[in-house]
């Protein structure tokens, strides 16, 4: 008896551009992302939804995508770190300010660091520092740049008129 997993079609949005392809049903988004997409920016930490490294946004919330199956992601639109720049591939603001405040080490968790904070920015989140490391808290930096990346979600926050 042959088993043949069947495939389904995935149409959406991801960066500005149109994509479909066949995806498994139980392929998560991140995995989709970096294997299917070649978007590796989007990185794979825990895998369980703990540390926030995949952090992406779908129709603009933040999403762990490695909990996240692909299918569920249908017709809508996917922001990936690669989608931020600029039309002219310029940093985004809230990259821009990782940079100027120190925000990364490693760099790791910083595609999902800066997918959250510019969730954070867009939901009214990035009051005062507390409100910022409250709202980040689900994105681990095993590096301990904490105090930059508030910093810097602050002043992207203050540039943006939040």
């Amino acid at each position: 008896m042959a088993t043949n997993d069947p495939t389904v079609e995935l149409s959406c949005v991801l960066n500005g551009q149109s994509v479909r392809l066949q995806v498994d049903p139980r392929e998560s988004l991140l995995d989709v992302l970096r294997e299917r997409l070649v978007r590796t920016g989007t990185k794979k930490g825990c895998d369980q939804g703990h540390c926030g490294a995949c952090t992406v946004h779908v129709d603009g919330r933040r999403v762990v995508s490695c909990l996240t199956p692909a299918v569920q992601v249908a017709g809508q639109e996917v922001t990936t770190i690669e989608g931020v720049a600029g039309p002219d591939g310029g940093l985004h603001p809230l990259q821009q300010a990782f940079i100027d405040h120190d925000a990364l080490q490693c760099g790791y968790c910083t595609p999902g660091q800066i997918m959250s904070g510019l969730a954070c920015i867009a939901e009214g989140h990035a009051g005062d520092d507390d409100q910022i490391r409250e709202y980040l808290s689900g994105n681990i930096c095993r590096c301990g740049a904490y105090a930059g990346i508030v910093a810097a979600v602050r002043e992207a926050a203050a540039r943006n008129g939040a």
